[in-house]
This record gives C-alpha cells, structure tokens and sequence, in this order.
C-alpha cells in the first residue's frame, strides 16, 4: 500500500491513503507501519466488471418509465434532438469526468477532492444526496416485490372487482366509454390494498407490515450483493445487468403483435417540431439525462476506483453511454407498443392513456396486463425486470456512499467493511419505514421532490465540472488521463469540461429554480410545514459546498487575500508505482521550506546552524544514523542539478539529499525518517527562501 509520507518543500500525501483529520489546513503525514497495518484495497476481478457495474448503474426504472413518457410528451421523435445535444454537451463530458477521477486517484468520493481540497464539500454533498436518495430510491423496489409476489397467482388481484378492498365504484371492464365517477381494479389494488392510503401527510397511519417485509428483503438484497466488496460485486452484475434486456426484449416481442401497438409507436417516434420553441422539452431533457446517468452522487467515482489504473477509460465511458441511451429508446418501444394497445381497448387517446414514474409501472402496464392470455406471467416477467433495474442502480449508489466513507476512514472501516455496510443498510431501512406507513406515499413524493431533486443535483454538478476544469486544471487533467490511457482525447471534452458543460448545467439549475412550485399530490397540496421538511431535505446537500469553503478559510492563517490564493492555488500530482500498484502524491505549490525534524519552524529555517539544528557535515559519519543505501542510477543526475544542490553550506535541503546521496544526517535530536531508495519523494522544483514565507503558508 502506500508508503511513509514526508514533507519537504511543500505538503506531500498520498491521494488513495486519506486523512482522518479533516483540518484543510494540515495534511495527515502516517507511519510506514501503521501503513502495513490497513487492508489492501480490493480491486475489479474481471475484464468487464467495471464496465457492466456502470451500465447496471446507469441503466434504471428511469430508462423505462421516464425517457418514452418524456419522448411522447415532448415530440416525439423531436425530443431526441435536445436529449442528444445535452448528452454530447453535458452528459457524456460528466460521465467520462467522474470515471477518469476516481481512476487516477484510486480513492472514493471524499478523498478525491484532495485534487481541488477547497471542494471537498462536493464530496460532502454527494454523500448526503446519495444517503437520501438510497432511503427513498428502494421504496421502489419494495412495490416491485410486492407485486411480483402476487404475480404468482393463476388470476392477478387486480384483474377483478371481487375483492374484500373493493369498492362499489370499481370497474374491470375497461372498454367502458364513460368512467368518471368509477375507479379502476388497478388503481383500488394501488391505493386500497398495497398502500391503504390516508387523506394526506399530517395522517401517517400505520406501517403497512407486507411492505415493510418486502423492504427488509429489497435491503437484505442490496447487503449481499455489495457485502464481498467489488470483486463479488463485479460477479453480480453479470446477472442483475443482462436479466433486463433479456426481459425487455420479450416484452418488445409480445408487445409488437398486440393491436394498436403500431399507432402507439408511431407516436411515440413522430417528430413535432413545433414543441421545440417550448422551454420545458429543454428542460427535460437536460434533467432526463443527468438523472438517468447518476451523475454527481460520487458512485461513478467509487466504481472508477477500483479500475487498473492502465484502463481505458475513456472507451468504458462512450461505451457505457452509447449503451444508456440505446437502452432508454429501445425501451420507448416496448412501452409504447403496449400503451397503443392499452389505447385501443379503452377508445381513448393515447396521450391519455401514456403515464410516467410509478403510473407507468404500477397503473398503466399492469392494467394491459390484464388483457393479456396468460396474465400472471407477462406480470412475473415485467415486476421482475422492474426489480433487476432498480437493485443494481441501488446497490451501485449504495456502494458509493459506503466507498466515500470507508476510504476516508481506512483505519476505522476497512477492515470493518461487512459490519459498517450492515449498520448503513439498517439505519436507512429504519428512516425508510417512515415511506411505507398507510400515508407513506406523500413521504415518498416529498423525498422525491426535494431530497434529490433535479436543482440539488445540479448544484452539485455545477462545482465538481469547475472544481477540476478551473480549479484543478483541465490542462493537468488532461495530462492525468493520457498517463492512464496511453493517448490524450480530443480536443473536444475540453472545451466541454471549462465552457459547454458549466454553461448548461448553470443554465439548466437556474431554470429549475425559477420553475419550481409547492409540492402537490393530484388535488392534495402539501401543508408548509411539509414544504418545509423538504427544503431542510435540499439544503442539506447543497449548503455543504460553501459551507467547507468556509471552513477551510477560517482555518487558514494569513490576509484574506494570502488565504483565497492558497484556496485557489492548484496542487502538483505526481504519481510512483508501488508494489500495490499505482499511487498517486499531491505536492502543494505553497513553499513550506524547513528541516526533516521540523519542517515548518521558521526558527530552525532561520538558524542552520544553531545547536539544535546543525548544519549537515560534508561527509557525515554519525555512528547513531546509518548510512542509507545508494539510489537508482536514474537518480544520480538529479542529485547533480541545480534544483537539488548537495552542498553542505546549504543547510534548507537535507529532506532532498537524502534520496540522492549515499550518506546523509541532520540533527542529532532529531534523526530524519531514512527513505527508501526505491521509493523516492519528489521534491519540488521552486524551493522557495524561508525568507520569503508568509504567514499562511507557513501555516498551511
């Protein structure tokens, strides 16, 4: 793993060993023992692991449900031009961007931000947004269980009006012209018999005790899926990543024989131009992409990190987004060839009859189901489908959220991996009881709305594209991934990383927000108090991102304007292969210039010679420090340059002629670390005169 740290002119880290002091003003330096201690970090078993993690991710119940109501809404076949002009511009750009940092850096979502440290509150965020989303997103999954569970019936429940939830208004015969004072068998199922829902948030009820079972299952599920770590992880998805498109291929197939199915896909590709001149179609095909890819919840980093650091990235990623989008329209197909057919039975329009989100899977399919021979299995096959889609896009978030955290304490959690996943999963499955109570469904709308909305996620987004394109460097990034990849990409994402992606998602944030009204449920409109709960919910995220930057200033010292240019400052990356494999360095550009035994005195700095910090003989033989062993040839040419000077009247470079001298000394009081010749640290070219120091960065 990674070696001792020393610092020399500057801070020097390693990016994939993360600090348990979180002060921005100091960076931890550990023990070469204490390093031995951790448990290595697992990496990708197989050659395709990683690439079907990020499809099984990115690929959701949103490719299914929201893409081809969206589509049909918006144009047609015209919603496709702003969809694919925000994947170019945006999407893929932010895909490839979050795969490449977690790849060079070896590291989770919290520790990555050593490269830009003022943002680290990114990192924060993305933590608390996935946190939120977990809780809520596999509510979802729980419906999906419960109705694949009584799917295994020869007659489906609700098919038919015979019910003890039933009421006098029910119908099942849904050729019938005129139902408005009538509700459907399906929708009673939904609302009477799975939720039993209240008039509204401030009635709670219950806990629905089936739903509270198959919740308790869909969390033992993503348990055993992420509980082995990547390499059982990476075997997972093998299954829970194909299964849909098995499933979604059957149904296209059975879809495309029912009548009315071709009307229904010839709305659903028929352009409507026209709907272009509308602002919201732009709208939402900006938000379908950045929540149909999982950008800005530091999964796509977690998974990332487990990468060789050789991969390809940049192919995984175009690859994986080529397959996300084909996914999201072939799956427009399946769903429109049933909602035409769903259209001709009830001699209804089909703009009518078509639904999004959950009306989609649990209303509209559903009740087409039932006009199907052999009813139970389509209804196995498609709540199955439903389930494979949600369970790896859960546990792959999950997995981000556990990774951030693990690699930011490696001491505390590595080796308590099972334990800490066990604890995640029962806290949030206890705070996500509150979803599954008899007026559970306004929770859920409320967590829906506000916890991970759209504006949250694209605060977020926003200032992790400028924290690596302005912050870091895109030039340096650049660099980053050619070392990984052999070759730099085309020009291209660079102008997306520092102008078009920015642009967009600022421009797409600020959209939301003006648009964004009190939450409402069909005729329910949800109290203030609730409004206020979800906006605690929002702000929970996006107020840790200035709110770090803040606290990184207060704890520096200096003039304000010493503080901002330290904030601002880029740091250097080098990076030096291990026996683990690659590791990376962050060296900081602030001058920090002292002795090994204290290297940010300016008292010791001042005074070379005194008797506490004497001045390194020319030829040092002290029998109470060993000589250390000869460097690499590679090394000796250093040793003679002018920026690691070897002369003894130099008394601010000893850290320097350690690893380029054969024999070397310092004080006596306080012996110097030996480094190890094969490892060597880098010093910085710049040592800057301890004269020169200010006061914050002497005290960085």
């Amino acid at each position: 793993m990674a070696t001792n740290g020393t610092k020399t002119d500057g801070q020097v880290t390693e990016l994939n060993e993360v600090s348990t002091n979180d002060k921005p003003k100091s960076l931890d330096v550990k023990g070469e023992k204490q390093q031995k201690d951790l448990p290595a970090r697992e990496t990708w078993g197989g050659r395709f692991d990683f690439l079907l993690s990020c499809v099984g991710y990115a690929i959701g119940l949103g490719n299914v449900w929201r893409f081809p109501y969206l589509c049909g809404k918006n144009g047609g076949g015209a919603f496709l031009i702003p969809y694919f002009l925000t994947l170019i511009f945006a999407g893929m750009p932010l895909f490839l961007l979050e795969c490449s940092l977690g790849q060079y850096t070896s590291i989770g979502g919290l520790g990555v931000w050593k490269l830009a440290p003022m943002f680290k509150g990114v990192g924060l965020a993305a933590a608390v947004l996935s946190f939120w989303l977990n809780i809520y997103y596999i509510v979802i999954i729980s419906w999906a269980i419960y109705y694949l569970y009584n799917s295994f019936t020869t007659d489906l429940p609700w098919s038919s009006c015979n019910n003890p939830w039933n009421t006098d208004k029910c119908y099942s015969n849904y050729s019938i012209a005129d139902n408005t004072n009538l509700t459907s068998a399906v929708l009673e199922f939904w609302e009477r018999n799975m939720h039993q829902m209240t008039d509204g948030l401030e009635k709670p009820g219950q806990i629905r005790v089936p739903l509270a079972i198959t919740l308790a299952i869909a969390w033992v599920l993503v348990y055993f899926c992420i509980w082995k770590g990547v390499s059982w992880t990476g075997k997972v998805v093998y299954f829970s990543a194909t299964y849909p498109y098995f499933m979604l291929f059957i149904l296209f197939c059975r879809g495309v024989t029912l009548p009315g199915a071709f009307d229904g896909i010839l709305f659903y590709i028929t352009p409507n131009f026209e709907k272009l001149k509308e602002s919201e179609v732009w709208l939402d095909a900006a938000t379908q992409i950045f929540f149909s890819y999982g950008l800005g919840l530091g999964s796509l980093i977690a998974l990332g990190s487990y990468n060789p650091f050789n991969n390809n990235v940049y192919r995984d990623s175009i690859i994986v987004c080529c397959i996300n989008s084909f996914t999201s329209m072939f799956a427009g197909f399946v769903i429109f060839s049933i909602v035409g057919f769903m259209a001709n039975v009830t001699k209804r329009p089909i703009a009518d009859v078509a639904a999004s989100g959950p009306g989609l899977a649990f209303l509209a399919y559903p009740e087409a189901v039932t006009q199907l021979p052999v009813s139970p299995l389509w209804a196995i096959l498609f709540f199955s489908m439903l389930l494979m889609l949600g369970i790896d896009s859960q546990f792959c978030t999950v997995e981000g959220f556990i990774t951030a955290l693990v690699d930011e304490f490696p001491r505390a959690l590595r080796g308590r991996r099972e334990l800490f996943i066990a604890a995640v999963c029962l806290v949030s499955y206890i705070i996500g009881l509150s979803n599954i109570t008899q007026g559970g469904l306004y929770v859920f709308k409320l967590f829906d709305y506000y916890s991970a909305s759209g504006m949250c996620l694209l605060f977020l987004v926003f200032f992790e594209c400028i924290s690596i394109s302005w912050c870091y460097g895109v030039n340096k990034f650049y660099d980053n991934i050619e070392e990984m990849i052999g070759y730099k990409p085309c020009l291209w994402w660079k102008l997306c990383w520092v102008v078009f992606t920015p642009l967009i998602v600022a421009g797409v944030f600020l959209f939301s927000a003006f648009q964004m009204v009190p939450l409402t449920m069909g005729d329910y409109v949800f109290p203030g108090w609730g409004q206020g709960v979800g906006w605690l919910m929002a702000t929970s995220s996006m107020i840790l991102i200035p709110g770090y930057m803040l606290y990184m200033f207060l704890g520096l010292k200096g003039t304000y304007k010493e503080r901002l240019r330290i904030m601002l400052q880029p740091p250097k990356v080098t990076r030096r292969p291990l026996e683990n494999g690659p590791e990376q360095q962050v060296e900081t550009n602030t001058a920090n210039v002292a002795s090994p035994a204290n290297p940010t005195s300016p008292v010791a700095l001042a005074n070379p010679a005194s008797p506490v910090n004497p001045a390194p003989p020319a030829n040092p033989a002290s029998p109470t420090t060993p000589a250390n062993p000869a460097p690499p040839p590679a090394n000796t040419a250093a040793a003679a340059s002018p920026v690691n000077p070897t002369s003894p009247t130099n008394p601010t470079t000893p850290a320097t002629t350690a690893t380029t001298t054969t024999t070397t000394t310092t004080s006596p009081v306080n012996p110097p670390n030996p480094v190890s010749p094969t490892e060597p640290i880098v010093s910085p070219p710049n040592p800057t005169s301890p004269t020169n120091l200010t006061t914050a960065e002497a005290n960085v």
